[in-house]
């Protein structure tokens, strides 16, 4: 790999760069385009510029746990966004919930695109860094 300077020096800021609006795409699948998967894209592709500007390992240590442990929590946290509403007895499974406090309106929905931004981020991420050498 050949070390460059400016992608060594910009990759971390383009990596929160990336992250940050990753986030701001996931939270804004509510109400507009956008949600999980397209904001784990951008997540995933923040993660493989830093991978590729500080190496494989660099980018292991920064996500903290391995890539298949992010695509299992996603997986739970979207299979549990189906289970308030049978916990109430109310409807069905995958029914979303809402609630609007202070007219902001939230619903379980925020949890089932969270699990699959986590899912979408760990499979593309552990598939990227399964490419990128040492």
């Amino acid at each position: 790999m050949n070390d460059s300077l400016i992608l060594r020096t910009s990759a971390p800021l383009l990596l929160w760069l990336s992250v940050a609006v990753s986030l701001f795409i996931l939270l804004r699948g509510h109400n507009a385009p956008g949600g999980g998967f397209l904001g784990g894209l951008l997540g995933a592709a923040g993660v493989l510029i830093y991978a590729i500007a500080r190496g494989r390992a660099a980018a292991l240590r920064l996500l903290r746990l391995a890539p298949v442990s992010y695509c299992g929590i996603g997986l739970l946290a979207a299979l549990a966004s189906g289970l308030p509403p049978i916990l109430a007895g109310s409807a069905p499974y995958l029914t979303h919930l809402w609630a609007f406090p202070a007219g902001l309106p939230l619903g379980t929905t925020i949890l089932f695109d969270l699990g699959v931004y986590l899912v979408v981020l760990g499979t593309v991420t552990a598939m990227f860094l399964s490419l990128v050498g040492e």
